[in-house]
């Protein structure tokens, strides 16, 4: 591991910012901010379980926002709370027994699974929005999402990137319409799962504490402060650069992974 100094500090505090600035407009942040700490200098399961940390905090923003939706969500919903919990903490404990050098071999193609579910993201969400369809009520439907949402927490809490959108084709399929419900319900379910990791990654002593606090003040930092500048740029735009960084981390990684 590089030393801590202050060109890497302002590095991380400079990613986590960003972060925040996209988590707050258009989601995906983890694209940005765990493949940074692994260029620092930290092994890709410590910069997994540092980057879930130190960014949960301002997803807690995005809860609150959406608190209004929540509690008109149905309440036979609430009951996927459970398998994200499961999940989550299943992923973690994944995460903690894969050898670091396994881990640094996922790691290019988890981004590029990652970046891809972002660029699907609008596309699924516009087919969500004009879906005519009463959707599946039965229990035996409640009970497969459930079963889905177990997996989606278990990568959750394994890797993260990338779960929203999974989320957010499960509660179509479970007969959610409004939108703002769905995204107040992912983000629920998705703090759920990030949030029993990074209890798990802090117990475990799997985080790197000097870029944890550095990186989550600069997190909220940007979810609060820099939400307005990137509205400005445009949700759109925001996108490209989540995806054009995303393609570019793997890339990079990939190309260090082969020089090995």
């Amino acid at each position: 591991m590089h030393p801590f100094d202050f060109y890497r500090a302002g590095a991380a505090f400079g990613a986590a910012f960003l972060a925040g600035v996209i988590n707050s407009v258009a989601g995906g942040g983890t694209l940005v901010s765990f493949p940074t700490l692994i260029w620092l200098g930290l092994d890709s399961v410590t910069a997994n379980a540092t980057s879930t940390v130190a960014i949960w905090p301002a997803a807690l923003g995005g809860m609150w926002g959406y608190r209004r939706e929540l509690r008109m969500v149905e309440q036979r919903l609430l009951a996927l709370v459970a398998p994200s919990l499961i999940g989550g903490i299943a992923g973690a404990l994944l995460l903690r027994w894969t050898p670091p050098a396994i881990f640094d071999a996922l790691v290019p193609f988890l981004i590029l699974f990652a970046t891809l579910l972002f660029m699907a993201q609008d596309a699924v969400q516009r087919k969500l929005k004009t879906a005519a369809t009463t959707g599946h009520r039965s229990a035996r439907w409640l009970a497969g999402a459930m079963a889905f949402q177990l997996m989606v927490g278990l990568y959750g809490g394994y890797f993260g990137a990338g779960i929203g959108i999974l989320m957010l084709a499960a509660l179509s399929i479970l007969g959610m319409t409004d939108i703002h419900q769905m995204n107040g319900l992912k983000n629920f379910l998705g703090g759920c799962i990030n949030g029993v990791a990074a209890v798990y990654f802090i117990w475990a002593k799997m985080v790197y504490w000097p870029y944890v606090l550095l990186m989550a003040v600069a997190a909220v930092l940007g979810g609060w402060g820099g939400a307005g500048m990137a509205r400005r740029v445009g949700r759109t735009a925001v996108r490209r650069m989540v995806v054009a960084i995303g393609f570019g981390m793997a890339l990079s990684l990939f190309i260090k992974l082969l020089a090995r």
